[in-house]
Formats: structure tokens, sequence, C-alpha cells
């Protein structure tokens, strides 16, 4: 282990040289200033030129159908859709579809006043009746507006729609931003509410869909806000790292997503592309199942997480600047304590630990109780091609203390599907803690339930803690003023996941990508909601 970890160390030291290379959060990528008349005309011609070519765009993940819950995330992030509320950079809400809101004294009825002269795609006016639609069928649906505490949804007027709960509800707004709200056309909709086609109202309507693997989008002519640049647009769904990079090296490609560290190094030197990162929301988690008879013991669950070394993962395997300290990164304010003590490593207090938990390592090496063996499962998946490749360093970090990990590399799908039958061990993946833009969302629906119903798919397995669930639902119709101890709740919030480590966080995110030199200018959105395709520029 001590060999591994050196070797990363070595490895580390020549990124640390390169680092340089890396642009973070915004790209610049300059148009010189064409001063002459001639050249006034060249550029004419060439921006003509432009509105025919196609902007390409690479990245790991399949398009699963037209329904918002199948792959309504690339529909938003390829601006085809809209949602009633926006999020802009910084996280803070902002109006989409609904120019304003604003809710009764009581908290009991949210009034979101519409944007007038919005269009679809399909040539229908968006009115409040259509959204009230529209949100009555995501409603309907497995997802987080099913657990708003709505009573109904009236359309007061042509733009005014009122939404009335059954009790206070301060997130509500803030779930609206959800992409699963998206707004779509009557049209899209079959007979049973399921959406057989995408007619949005965003700045790019649909072309063609071909999934698994495309989707193209041209430019809206009557959308409401400013025409893009950039006319047309194409996603591809590339599934293997080396496939995209080579996509992007060889310059058939103008956005590359989900870059493996090996090819971001080697992408670095390449005079087609520029290197973009930055911090999202996003955390690499190892989901524990706390029904094992030997993770229901905290103490267990903490030996885990001691036995990470999340400085050798993060700066080596992932070529970020630090592990993750906490569930929620620096960005998600509020939720961040910078006073929480951080995970750390320390072998020493794991085997500890696992010693007075009755653990004893046998002569094979591996831990054993009352005959039976620690070994254990743990499943996770390439679409993000860091995933294995940290799975591979938890095994040996895992055997350092007696546990014996058997690797399962499979489709992401099968960690939900252990979560139910109740056959996961552990699981790795990446979890998009603001995929609501106020996190009280994932929050709730990854760790609050029931005792006979605990923690969502991507969350608590087999964890539930009645006093804090009551404290998340709290927090979810009141907002976040302090608590009589003057503490903010949501840091409270996060001590206790810290505390007990239903999950086990191991580093934050950064979104890495590869812009082509074609484009003036792109800007990383680290909300993860947009590609950003309608600020874009072409190089003339």
């Amino acid at each position: 282990m001590v060999n591994l970890l050196s070797r990363l160390r070595r490895q580390y030291r020549t990124f640390l040289h390169d680092r340089s290379q890396l642009v973070v959060a915004s790209v610049a990528l300059g148009l010189a200033v064409v001063q002459s008349s001639h050249a006034q005309d060249a550029s004419a011609a060439q921006a003509s030129a432009a509105d025919t070519r196609r902007l390409e765009i690479v990245a790991p993940f399949d398009i699963k159908g037209a329904d918002p819950l199948l792959s309504g995330i690339l529909f938003q992030r390829m601006q085809v859709v809209e949602t009633l509320v926006e999020v802009d950079a910084t996280g803070e809400l902002q109006p989409g579809l609904a120019t304003d809101w604003e809710v009764s004294d009581d908290g009991l009825k949210w009034r979101f006043t519409l944007r007038s002269g919005v269009q679809f795609h399909d040539g229908s006016r968006l009115d409040a009746e259509v959204a009230r639609q529209s949100l009555e069928i995501a409603r309907a649906k497995p997802g987080i507006l099913k657990s708003v505490p709505i009573e109904r949804i009236v359309a007061e007027d042509d733009q005014t729609l009122v939404i009335a709960l059954d009790e206070p509800f301060a997130a509500l707004p803030a779930y609206l931003a959800d992409y699963r709200q998206q707004i779509l056309a009557p049209k899209s909709f079959d007979e049973s509410g399921t959406a057989q086609q995408v007619i949005g109202t965003g700045p790019y309507r649909m072309l063609r869909m071909k999934p698994p693997l495309s989707l193209e989008v041209a430019a809206f002519e009557d959308y409401w806000g400013p025409q893009p640049k950039v006319r047309q647009a194409r996603y591809q769904a590339v599934s293997r790292a080396e496939g995209r990079a080579l996509i992007a090296e060889s310059g058939d490609a103008d956005f590359t997503y989900g870059l493996d560290p090996a090819s971001r190094q080697r992408l670095s030197q390449s005079p087609r592309v520029t290197l973009a990162a930055a911090a999202t929301p996003r955390t690499m988690l190892l989901k524990v199942n706390a029904n094992h008879p030997a993770f229901q013991d905290p103490d267990v669950r903490r030996a885990l997480s001691l036995a990470i070394d999340r400085t050798a993962i993060a700066q080596v395997v992932l070529r970020y600047p630090r592990g993750a300290s906490q569930l929620f990164p620096p960005m998600v304010e509020g939720w961040h304590d910078p006073a929480l003590p951080e995970l750390h490593q320390d072998v020493a207090e794991a085997r500890a630990l696992l010693d007075a938990a009755g653990w004893k390592v046998a002569e094979d090496g591996v831990r054993q109780k009352d005959g039976q063996r620690l070994a254990i499962s743990l499943i996770t998946f390439s679409d993000r091609p860091e995933l294995p490749l940290v799975a591979t360093v938890l095994e040996r970090q895992f055997h350092a203390i007696g546990i014996q990990t058997r690797l399962d590399i499979t489709n992401f799908s099968a960690i939900p599907a252990g979560h139910h039958d109740g056959s996961l061990d552990m699981a790795l993946f990446a979890r998009n803690l603001a995929m609501v833009p106020d996190p009280i969302g994932n929050v709730l629906s990854d760790y609050a339930g029931t005792p006979e119903s605990p923690g969502g798919d991507w969350g608590a397995m087999g964890w539930f803690d009645a006093n804090f669930t009551a404290e998340l639902e709290r927090m979810a119709r009141e907002g976040y003023g302090p608590t009589p101890e003057g503490e903010d709740p949501r840091a409270r919030a996060s001590g206790v996941i810290q505390q007990a480590l239903p999950v086990i966080p191991i580093a934050w995110y950064y979104q890495n990508l590869a812009i082509s030199n074609r484009l003036q200018s792109a800007q990383v959105d680290p909300w993860e909601r947009s590609f950003g395709l309608s600020e874009l520029r072409w190089v003339q």
C-alpha cells in the first residue's frame, strides 16, 4: 500500500507541473478585431456561412427517450425546454417562464406570473392552463414534485398560475426549477401523460432524436428572448472516455465532457482545444448498506471512512485539488459547514474500531466475527470513467484494514435496483446534491423517509433518524431561520450526516471538458443545467 501511494504521489508531482494548462470555470478564446472595410465584408460572409455550421457536443450520457423522467436533463442542457424558475451561476433563483412569484402570509398560496408572448416550438402559446397541465403530469410521476404538499394547481387567468398547498413549503420555487418540472406543449404527451415528443419553449427546437446516441437541435426563430448566434447543434453520447478524447483531439467536437485524467493530460498539449473546469455541487459518494450485519454499527462505517486516503485519490487519480472533507462542497453555502471536523485517513484508528466492534483479523488477513467473514461487494459503473479507477484504489485501502472487497463494474441502474431489493453492500457513484437548486430537495429525498422505507436510491440505505427527518421537513416548510441555539439548521443537518455516515464522501467534483478553439468564448455552468449554447459565438 505504501508503494502504491508513493507511486501515486510521484504521478501527482508531474500533474502539478502541468496543472497550469487548466483553465478554471471560464474560457476566453479570443476574437481578433477586424478594422478595415474589406475585412468587415469578409467577416459578414463568414457569419453567413456560420449559420449552417453545426456545433458538436460529446458526452457519456445516453438518451433514453422523450419523457422528462428519462432524459429531461439533456433537453434542459441543450436549451430545448425551460422551467418556470431558473438559476444563475451563483445558485440564486431567477425568473424563467415565470417573471415573478409571491407567497401569501400564511405560506399556503403561491402565485406565479407567467411571461407573456411565449410560444412553444409547435406554434402553440404558453398560458397558465398549459403550464398547469404540464405540472400536473409531472406531479403524477415519480419525482420530487410528488413529495410537495400541493392541494391544487389553478390557472387563475391566462398569465397567473396559483399553487395552493396543504401546509407551507418554502422551497417550492426551487423545486419548480428542477428539470423534471420542464413545461412542455400539450402535444408532447400521449393519453397516459408520457412524453412522446419534446416540444418546449427554449431557444432551440428539436430537429431529430435517435436514442440512445444522438439528438439535433436548431435555433427557434420565434423564441421570446435573444436569438442565439450558434444556429445548429448536435449531442452525441459516446460511452468510452478514450473515444471522447480522440474525438476532441481530432477536432470533431466543440464541447467534450467526461474526460478521464489521462485524457485531460494528453489534451492539455493539443492546439485544437482548451481545457476548462469548474467546481460543481456534485460529490463522489460511497453508499453503505446500514442493514448489512457489519455496517449496522456506525463505528464500522467510520472505520471505512478512516481507511480512505482522500488526498491521494483526489490529487493523483482524479487530478483535483483536494478530497471531500464533508458531504457538501464549499460552493453550497449554508450546507457546507467550515467548522465541521474534516474527514481524514487514520488506518490505525480504523483497525482499532474494527477490533472493538468484534471484527478480528483471521489467518487469511480478512476479518471475521461470529463465523462471518467481512467480505463485501462494491458496485460502480463506467459512464463516469473515474469511478472504476477510484473503486480499485478503495479495494486496496479496505484490504489494508482487513476488509475483502469484490469489485463489480456494472450499469448504474444496478444501484437503485440493489437498494430496493436489499442486495447492495456498497456502491460508488457521483451525486449532484443541488439538482434542485435548494439542496433541501435532494437531502429530503436521499436521507428522510420512514422507518419502513428510509432514504432514497442515491442516499441512505437502512439508516433512519426520526428527529433528523422531522428537522428536514421543518426546513422545507419554514426555511432556514436559526435554531434556538443560534445555529444554521443546514449546517447542523450536515453534521448529523457526517456523524452517522450513511454515505461516505470521497471527493468534490469538478466538471471537466475540452472546448474547441473554433469557439470565441464559452462558460462552464457550475450547476450543470446548461451547455450554454445560446451564449456562444464562432470565431470568425
